[in-house]
């Protein structure tokens, strides 16, 4: 029998490309996902549950379904989405949630992935080049996000020593880029404008967001247990990311950073977080080896991701706006496939 998956997050950009690429694999029989709203891409045999944010149904569809794996993919990864208390629920509550649907008496639940991020290493100039994933923060949490994202991990590694049957699997990504994807990296490049902080250019990392999904599927079809972390090779200036996007610098003041950044941010110049205006100052790179030596093979270096994200760019440009492209609406394609008022030829 192939896996039977619960997918959490299937609203989300991240949960929808995941239950995509599930559905591709003939050993995994079943896709379950949850989420506040519908999906947002077509899925042909992914079931959709609505759920509210924390999840305080998953026990139930848990034991109705039997599913077998549980991979969240919906951890808050930018404070300025939302406020702290919402944010704390879902990142904080939900996880708890899940985790003890997953820890529930005669569970059938053997495997649990979660998607987290390389923002729980913090930013500090204390910091080393690279963290593996043993490598300790040099300060507490700054920002919210953080402060969520370590709650949510320590609960999981709790879990994990009490639940020994269940294999849990944590990957902390980098930075993304992607031609889908939307992100305070992605948004500064497309407008042109590049925040920077004057005096500092520092080494980033980034990771293209195919691997990402790809990243999530090899730990959800795999005995992989363990933290790893996700993020293609190498690490390149700030200054160097902005020149090949072809955007403008364009610098904060060492201090009060954050303070002069919030008018930029509502005017969409600056939309970088507090946590992203820290790395902007410091840096970070995350070492990658532990998933590599497992067998995942990244489709693209950092540069690569960032050189595909640039020639996107110059594309946009070339042809003028590209525009969003079609949001998967099942009343939309229902209408589409079913309604007598649509004219089909011979071969449809």
């Amino acid at each position: 029998m192939g896996r039977r998956v619960l997918l959490t997050g299937l609203g989300t950009f991240w949960g929808g490309k995941v239950a995509q690429a599930l559905e591709k694999r003939d050993d995994v029989d079943v896709i379950v996902g949850m989420d506040v709203s519908e999906p947002l891409v077509e899925l042909e045999r992914t079931e959709y549950v609505r759920a509210d944010e924390t999840y305080s149904i998953l026990t139930r569809i848990v034991e109705a379904t039997q599913v077998d794996t549980i991979v969240h993919t919906f951890l808050v990864v930018d404070s300025t989405q939302m406020r702290f208390r919402r944010l704390h629920e879902i990142n904080v509550i939900g996880t708890m949630n899940l985790l003890a649907a997953a820890g529930a008496s005669n569970t059938p639940v053997r495997r649990v992935v979660v998607k987290s991020s390389g923002l729980v290493y913090g930013c500090s100039g204390r910091d080393p080049l690279w963290f593996n994933e043993e490598t300790p923060r040099s300060d507490p949490p700054a920002t919210t996000v953080e402060d969520s994202l370590m709650a949510a991990e320590g609960y999981l590694r709790d879990f994990a020593k009490d639940n020994p049957h269940v294999g849990v699997t944590l990957l902390r990504f980098s930075n993304v880029l992607g031609t889908d994807i939307e992100t305070p990296f992605t948004e500064a490049l497309t407008r042109g404008f590049a925040p920077s902080i004057f005096g500092f250019d520092p080494q980033l990392q980034f990771v293209d967001e195919t691997d990402v999904v790809s990243a999530v599927e090899f730990a959800t079809t795999r005995d992989c247990p363990g933290i790893f972390n996700v993020a293609g090779d190498g690490l390149l200036p700030w200054s160097e990311v902005a020149k090949l996007c072809g955007a403008t610098l364009l610098p904060l003041p060492p201090v009060f950073t954050e303070l002069a950044a919030r008018p930029l941010r509502r005017l969409g110049l600056a939309p970088f977080p507090p946590e992203v205006l820290r790395l902007l100052r410091f840096g970070r790179g995350i070492d990658n080896r532990r998933y590599k030596d497992l067998g995942f093979t990244y489709r693209y270096t950092s540069l690569g991701a960032v050189e595909r994200f640039a020639k996107q760019r110059r594309l946009s440009k070339a042809v003028g706006p590209l525009g969003r492209q079609y949001t998967y609406d099942r009343d939309v394609e229902s209408f589409f496939h079913h309604s007598p008022a649509v004219v089909r030829s011979p071969h449809t």
